[in-house]
């Protein structure tokens, strides 16, 4: 929600750039919320950051909302307020989309390894499991994990020098941080992150139940706190003989501004590499070095997402990781 943006406003906008062309759906719920003065004076009761189209709409779905028109999901969503309200306040959108590992790829793969993998936000952790993943990049080979086939299959289309590997990296570590961290052997939590899900998107939802499959035969170690909190000691227990990789996608964007750059201190002041996927402006480092590989000045990186080693960005990706457009020079070793 922008600064200066009403609720109405946000909802508009979400219908526009974010629902269009993804889930009719939530396109169409959000253009009658937009309208609707009586359902904007009730999530008005929520806090701002409890506000969020996405988080609404799958709560509601959560609680049982039809999945159809508009005039359905108003008259239950009203209907049922106080406990819609009451979930509201204690969820949080943790999608956790495994197709990012497809956008990380090329650039975790050339890291030196063994790699101890940590992510911040990480949800429920499907997106620790890289090496147990199968991939393809333009339709090409694919690249499985070393004991063959997953399924799990990554689809990626690129454009420009892009990296695509040849092997998957070895990962002998993996941990991460939540505020609210997801089991997957909870089925509430996987419920949950089922219903995050929008509508229409059966391809999302069939990747993710086979993610969740693999993550509960080797559960990750997740600890709760910000993306700071229990950053330096949780990377301590990394193994001191890996490459520790820090991996952020699609969370920073949810943290107030002093707290992203606090968290930036302190991965610098770890001995690791920091791979990060996230709105492009976010950071002034980031958003000045797309300008000089691009000549994209921050304004027009409205709704983009890149791709950054170590603050250094590398590429425009999709928001979800089934498209790289490379502008950075070729990495090393290519």
């Amino acid at each position: 929600m922008g600064a200066n943006e009403t609720t109405a406003e946000w909802y508009t906008r979400f219908a526009a750039n974010e629902a269009h062309g993804r889930s009719a759906v939530y396109e169409s719920w959000a253009h009658g919320v937009a309208g609707d003065p009586e359902v904007i004076a009730a999530i008005e009761q929520l806090p701002p950051q409890r506000r969020q189209p996405a988080l609404l709409f799958a709560v509601t779905r959560l609680l049982g909302a039809p999945v159809g028109d508009y005039a359905g999901w108003r008259a239950f969503t009203l209907a049922h307020w106080s406990d819609v309200r009451r979930e509201a306040f204690v969820r949080l959108t943790q999608t956790n989309e495994p197709l990012r590992c497809a956008a990380l790829m090329p650039v975790l793969a050339r890291i030196d390894g063994p790699i101890a993998l940590l992510e911040v936000g990480a949800s429920a952790g499907l997106c620790l499991y890289p090496d147990r993943y199968s991939y393809t990049y333009d339709g090409g080979e694919p690249v499985h994990p070393a004991d063959g086939p997953s399924a799990v299959m990554l689809d990626c289309a690129t454009n420009g020098v892009v990296p695509a590997p040849s092997r998957l990296p070895d990962i002998v570590w993996r941990a991460g941080t939540d505020l609210a961290p997801l089991d997957v052997n909870n089925d509430d939590d996987a419920l949950w992150l089922e219903t995050l899900i929008w509508p229409e998107q059966h391809d999302r939802l069939a990747r993710l139940r086979a993610a969740v499959e693999i993550a509960r035969a080797d559960p990750p170690l997740l600890v709760a706190g910000d993306v700071t909190d229990a950053l330096a000691g949780l990377a301590a227990q990394a193994p001191p003989d890996a490459t520790l990789v820090v991996i952020s996608s699609g969370v920073l964007v949810y943290v107030a501004r002093p707290q992203r750059e606090l968290f930036a201190t302190a991965v610098g002041a770890l001995d690791a590499r920091w791979l990060s996927l996230e709105a492009a402006g976010l950071f002034s480092g980031i958003a000045a070095g797309i300008e000089r590989a691009t000549g994209i000045t921050p304004p027009g990186l409205a709704g983009r997402f890149a791709l950054a080693l170590d603050g250094e960005p590398l590429a425009f990706v999709a928001p979800h990781g089934d498209r790289i457009d490379w502008f950075a020079p070729p990495l090393p070793g290519e």
